[in-house]
């Protein structure tokens, strides 16, 4: 299973970016996907998930500003960031738990990070 992640950038204070996150493979079915982030010698953080059903689940620190969202049938995960601030640089990283064939239970697969960087 592959997680390849799209759409970060540079972008002014209170300015909007979007990524997306693909997965494939021998997939089943995903369960829930998430975003997290990280600085460097920070601990990876969670930014959002969200269930195969659709509920979602945010960091305070975002709730208001970040929208994630998925396309069950393209196995894809979206994070559409609004009114971003510096504080929100960092590297984001796309998550899944896949049931692959061969597998009951579900895996966790990381994406590789996407850089967000927010100027001020």
């Amino acid at each position: 299973v592959q997680l390849q992640a799209s759409g970060g950038g540079v972008v002014q204070d209170g300015g909007s970016l979007g990524l997306s996150c693909a997965a494939s493979g021998s997939i089943i079915s995903i369960n829930e996907m998430a975003w997290y982030r990280q600085a460097p010698g920070n601990k990876r953080e969670l930014v959002a998930a969200i269930t195969r059903s659709g509920i979602t689940n945010y960091a305070d620190s975002v709730t208001g500003r970040f929208t994630i969202s998925r396309d069950n049938a393209k196995n894809t995960v979206y994070l559409q960031m609004n009114s971003l601030k510096p504080e929100d640089t960092d590297v984001y990283y796309c998550n899944a738990h896949v049931i692959t064939r061969g597998f009951f239970n579900a895996m966790p697969y990381w994406g590789r990070g996407t850089q967000v960087t927010v100027s001020s």
